[in-house]
């Protein structure tokens, strides 16, 4: 993924639960009150994202696809993540907030798991 044309291509996407059991396993950890996101290395040169939007947090599809649509949007603008596989999963407060505090949430996530992955290994 050595170009910067910030597209969201198939190989930036967890998407066998292989995957996903290798982050839930030991993960490093980042939450607040909207967002909890798991994250480790990957032997990779780009990152991948991972969706857990519970429905028993999240009750209408809805929203849980504006949700996940937030967070794709979000980590697709962000090129600088480095080898991270990551997992973000919603709480119920994700519901109600706005969007824009959403994505503030999710950028300083991001930072913060990117120095505890480097640091981790």
């Amino acid at each position: 993924m050595a170009n910067n044309d910030f597209s969201f291509p198939p190989q930036c996407r967890l998407k066998k639960p292989a995957e996903y059991k290798k982050v839930f396993a030991k993960p490093v950890k980042s939450s607040d009150q909207y967002f909890i996101l798991l994250a480790i290395r990957n032997d990779l040169d780009h990152p991948r994202l991972g969706l857990a939007i519970a429905k028993k947090n999240i009750k209408k599809a809805v929203h849980r696809n504006v949700i996940k649509r937030t967070v794709r949007e979000n980590f697709r603008l962000q090129q600088h993540l480095g080898n991270i596989d990551i997992v973000v999963l919603a709480r119920k407060e994700a519901v109600d907030a706005p969007l824009e505090l959403l994505r503030k949430s999710l950028e300083k996530h991001w930072l913060k798991l990117v120095t505890r992955c480097a640091s981790y290994s």
